[in-house]
C-alpha cells in the first residue's frame, strides 16, 4: 500500500492467489492431502459432496499450478497417488486461518 491506498501490484498478487485456488473444492482437496498422499477414491470419500467430474478437474488444475503430484504407481492395474507439493504445503497457514475464521463466522452468523 502507497498512502493507504492499494498498490495495483497487490491487486495482481490477490487475483493471481484467487485463480490459483477459485471454486468451491480446491482448498478442500489441499486440506485432505495435507494429511498425507490419497487415491482418488478415497479423496472423494474425504471431500464430502464432490463429484467423481469435478474432483479430476480440480485435481488437473492444482496439477498445472504445482500444489499437487499425481504419481503414477508401477503395480497391475496402475495405482494413481495424489499427494501435496511443497508449494501447497505454503498454504497450511493460509488453510488454519480459514478454519478459525470459518468457526467464528459460524458462531456468529448461527450461533453455533
Amino acid at each position: 500500500m502507497l498512502n493507504g491506498t492499494p498498490c495495483p501490484k497487490t491487486y495482481l498478487s490477490i487475483k493471481d492467489a484467487l485463480e490459483a485456488l477459485e471454486g468451491r473444492w480446491k482448498l478442500l482437496i489441499l486440506f485432505a492431502l495435507s494429511a498425507g498422499p490419497r487415491r482418488f477414491k478415497e479423496l472423494s470419500r474425504d471431500v464430502q459432496g464432490i463429484t467423481d467430474k469435478t474432483l479430476s478437474k480440480e485435481l488437473k488444475a492444482l496439477e498445472l499450478n504445482q500444489l499437487v503430484n499425481r504419481e503414477v504407481k508401477d503395480t497391475f492395474p496402475p495405482t494413481i497417488e495424489y499427494s501435496i507439493t511443497e508449494h501447497g504445503l505454503s498454504l497450511e497457514k493460509l488453510m488454519d486461518e480459514l478454519h478459525y475464521w470459518g468457526l467464528a463466522h459460524r458462531e456468529k452468523i448461527m450461533g453455533k
